[in-house]
């Protein structure tokens, strides 16, 4: 019946997908001639190969950025390309904004916009950017695999053969999950490298899937977005340090971890050799992350704290160093490190912990960073920052909090992820980090957003770590406990001012809200001689003279 049903009706065409391929590569070669195309060529090879409407991918990573490629798209003519749909992790360069402005594109999901999120809050309002959706990291890569399929992708690498294999180099990055998702759907696929050599140190890409590679004029743009001067960091960051290491690190027993970026967090990794060693905690806390190679954990690594580290992206800088240390880093054949941004945000968000900062929490332990007029999206906070729950192993620390959180001895019994935002009461002195209502609500009805843009929801965090001292979020029973010890940490913020002090004593009593006193950290010892480096140049000498800075952080 079914098979009868089928008869007289013509063949569905499986191939069209195939048939737009060959058919853009047809127009692709009749500019090029060959998979190696010169830079001067490449206007004319987008506005053959991409066709109105398309979705296309600008690689641009939190480090590494396909600039050369994205600059010329700007300068293609819209009456040839218009109508794009850009797919992209990170708008952070004026050009990834520009193809909306010269009218190319007219739709955006992404996932952080950083310093360009003031301009793309103007585009909207203006209605040259339509904005998708803002997304996590690992939910767009996921998405480049479902519903948002680039029909035409801009990669960076460090070095491409004549057969099109590149060599990715320390800053792989994003790059795997925008090839595979492009390549394999009959997509078009152009590479900017920095040179063209006779054979590539390490095949990261097979030429086989790639579709054209162009010699850049100059390297590919990198940002040394992770490098922190241990010179600015205050007191204040090394007392809240103290903290996360006596009462969150030690008592949980955090082995495996993800360090947000931000001087708070380079604090905590520059007194792990001094305060956290002289409590006995080398081989105890510390000693797998999923992070970036950060500077400020040389003296870390060099005092035997940290076993292992995979990496979402390398460090302007840090090559020579990570290579050295094959131990630690994960290192090629070729000796340099392979980063991969997809798992590292897998390791990230099944680990034991993860810390970072924020500029908004409200009552219930909600936080974001945007705020009025800025649309800075998300990056890979939410997937660090949530809970695990499909994981299933257990450990100490995962174990501990899941006891904590539970209240009913005779439910199935789960593990907990930790998730510590730990942020100074005020960002700056007009500004209380600790608010009513986020201003995350307003940009949702400023902009037309279906959610507010929430970076980690209250239900997923479990202690916030201020100068005043610890909330720990997992004993609360209820909202309203939540809200008293979030307000017990807030300090002279109105948040802060609105605590119910009998209701805070009861919560300190339980371990709902912790002070120093209360775990041991005597403030007197929270000076800049607690830090195993005080400036760029003392992380030089950890190094062995290995790491090289920026020039931009060398003051001799």
């Amino acid at each position: 019946m079914y098979q009868s049903s089928m008869l007289g009706k013509p063949a569905r065409d499986w191939t069209r997908l195939e048939q737009s391929y060959r058919g853009r590569m047809e127009r692709g070669n009749a500019i090029s001639g060959h998979k190696i195309v010169p830079h001067q060529d490449a206007v004319a090879l987008m506005e053959a190969v991409i066709e109105p409407g398309d979705r296309v991918c600008i690689e641009g990573n939190n480090q590494k950025h396909a600039d050369f490629l994205a600059a010329e798209l700007a300068r293609c003519s819209p009456e040839r390309i218009h109508g794009l749909h850009i797919v992209q992790s990170n708008i952070a360069l004026p050009t990834h904004l520009d193809v909306f402005e010269n009218g190319l594109a007219e739709k955006l999901d992404f996932c952080y916009s950083g310093p360009q999120g003031v301009r793309i809050s103007r585009l909207v309002k203006d209605g040259q950017v339509k904005v998708g959706a803002i997304h996590t990291y690992l939910e767009l890569y996921s998405r480049y695999f479902c519903d948002l399929t680039p029909h035409v992708s801009f990669i960076a690498a460090d070095a491409a053969d004549r057969d099109g294999n590149l060599y990715t180099g320390v800053n792989t990055e994003d790059t795997p999950a925008i090839v595979e998702a492009t390549a394999f759907k009959s997509g078009i696929l152009i590479a900017q490298v920095n040179r063209i050599v006779d054979r590539v140190p390490r095949v990261d890409v097979p030429g086989d899937w790639v579709s054209y590679v162009i010699e850049s004029p100059k390297p590919y743009y990198i940002e040394p977005i992770f490098t922190r001067d241990p010179a600015v960091i205050t007191e204040i960051q090394i007392l809240m340090a103290m903290m996360v290491i006596r009462g969150i690190y030690e008592k949980y027993g955090v082995t495996r971890l993800n360090h947000g970026i931000g001087f708070d967090t380079a604090a905590i990794e520059l007194i792990l050799p001094t305060y956290a060693a002289d409590l006995g905690l080398k081989g105890k806390i510390c000693r797998y992350m999923s992070v970036n190679p950060c500077p400020t954990l040389i003296p870390a690594i060099e005092s035997g704290f940290i076993d292992g580290i995979h990496c979402a992206g390398s460090e302007v800088g840090m090559s020579d160093y990570v290579a050295a240390r094959s131990d630690v880093f994960f290192i090629g054949r070729d000796g340099s490190m392979r980063s991969n941004r997809v798992f590292c945000q897998l390791a990230g968000h099944y680990a034991d912990l993860f810390i970072g900062s924020t500029l908004q929490i409200d009552l219930e332990g909600n936080s974001s960073t945007a705020t009025h007029n800025r649309i800075t999206g998300f990056g890979g906070a939410p997937n660090f920052g949530s809970e695990s729950r499909g994981r299933r192993h257990a450990s100490p620390s995962w174990l501990l909090a899941g006891q904590e959180a539970s209240r009913d001895p005779y439910r199935m019994p789960r593990g907990r992820k930790l998730v510590v935002q730990l942020v100074q009461t005020f960002s700056d002195p007009t500004s209380p980090t600790f608010v009513e209502r986020l201003d995350a609500w307003t940009l949702k009805d400023s902009f037309g957003l279906p959610l507010p843009p929430v970076m980690v929801y209250g239900d997923d965090l479990t202690h916030i770590v201020t100068e005043e001292g610890i909330a720990n979020l997992l004993l609360c029973d209820d909202l309203a406990e939540r809200e008293q010890a979030i307000r017990a940490v807030a300090g002279y913020t109105p948040v802060g001012l609105g605590r119910d002090r009998a209701v805070v004593t009861r919560l300190r009593a339980k371990g709902a809200v912790v002070y120093p006193e209360d775990i041991g950290v005597d403030k007197r010892l929270a000076t800049r001689d607690l830090l195993a480096a005080r400036s760029i140049k003392d992380l030089v000498r950890w190094s062995g003279g290995l790491y090289d800075p920026p020039a931009r952080f060398r003051n001799w």
